[in-house]
């Protein structure tokens, strides 16, 4: 699996409309850290090439870990995450746990939009 390859669930087919921008507000931090890794994703992991014992890598997981939970708890479930992942470990699939509660939609790049009510 590449590095640049992102689990379906990072991904949607939301967009943010003019209405939905008082609401997107709260969004902004988690939306700031997203960009960040997807920065993070197009420079360093091209460098480093495949080398995550896990699926998704670790940043991926972040990536969606910031999706679901919030910059905060985002970043300290991949936090965690990178903390598990040395050379001893056994590697395999470990996504991330899903938000019991997510009311947020995707956009195709990832980003975190509030939903729709139509």
């Amino acid at each position: 699996m590449s590095s640049a390859t992102l689990p379906s669930y990072t991904r949607g087919e939301a967009v943010l409309d003019t209405a939905s921008l008082p609401s997107s507000i709260p969004l902004l931090p988690r939306n700031a850290v997203i960009g960040f890794l997807h920065g993070y994703r197009a420079t360093v992991s091209k460098v480093y090439g495949d080398v995550c014992k896990y699926y998704p890598s670790c940043s991926a997981y972040a990536l969606g870990a910031v999706q679901q939970h919030g910059a905060v708890k985002g970043a300290a479930l991949a936090a965690a995450r990178v903390l598990r992942c040395h050379p001893w470990a056994a590697g395999g699939i470990d996504d991330v746990p899903p938000h019991a509660h997510f009311r947020y939609n995707l956009t195709s790049h990832g980003f975190v939009v509030p939903r729709r009510k139509d």
